[in-house]
């Protein structure tokens, strides 16, 4: 098993898993993800610090409001919040974090990145074991053929890099 493939493995057999930038409305990558985890019978938390409520269950502010041990945290937000998130699962306990990336591009035009290096460091730094790329839906079976073909494209291209 190659080093993503036994990472998210590790990330998918926790129970209680957070989802950060979880949108109120429109459909998003962190909303598929969140639906994703519920559906395969995760304990999910939606996290988003404007809203109150998502999907009808309570939304959280930040990571350390939950209130009950997040085992991972998907973050699904600019960078630069990725850090203040990371800052949180220090603070919280949580012990594995997955930085969302994807090679594509958001309808906005921008890179759908949460890679921070700082945070990526951070995690290293306080013994959290982080995923700096790729999606969970990439590996959370059963696997959608459009996230199967991206994880074949982002093997083939060399897009898992793993530096400790």
């Amino acid at each position: 098993m190659n080093k993503i493939d036994q990472l998210a493995a590790e990330f998918l057999s926790q129970k209680n898993i957070a989802v950060a930038g979880v949108k109120r409305e429109s459909p998003g990558v962190a909303n598929g993800i969140y639906k994703k985890l519920k559906e395969t019978g995760h304990t999910v938390f939606a996290i988003n610090p404007n809203s109150d409520e998502y999907e009808g269950e309570k939304c959280y502010p930040d990571v350390k409001t939950i209130g009950a041990q997040v085992d991972g945290v998907v973050i699904v937000t600019n960078p630069d919040i990725a850090e203040k998130i990371v800052s949180d699962c220090i603070e919280a306990g949580v012990k594995r974090v997955w930085m969302h990336n994807m090679s594509g591009f958001r309808g906005s035009g921008k890179p759908s990145s949460s890679i921070s290096d700082k945070a990526v460091q951070m995690c290293r730094d306080n013994n959290i074991t982080v995923i700096p790329g790729g999606c969970p839906l990439m590996f959370c079976e059963p696997v959608d053929f459009g996230h199967k073909c991206i994880r074949g494209i982002t093997r083939f291209t060399g897009g898992f890099r793993f530096s400790e």
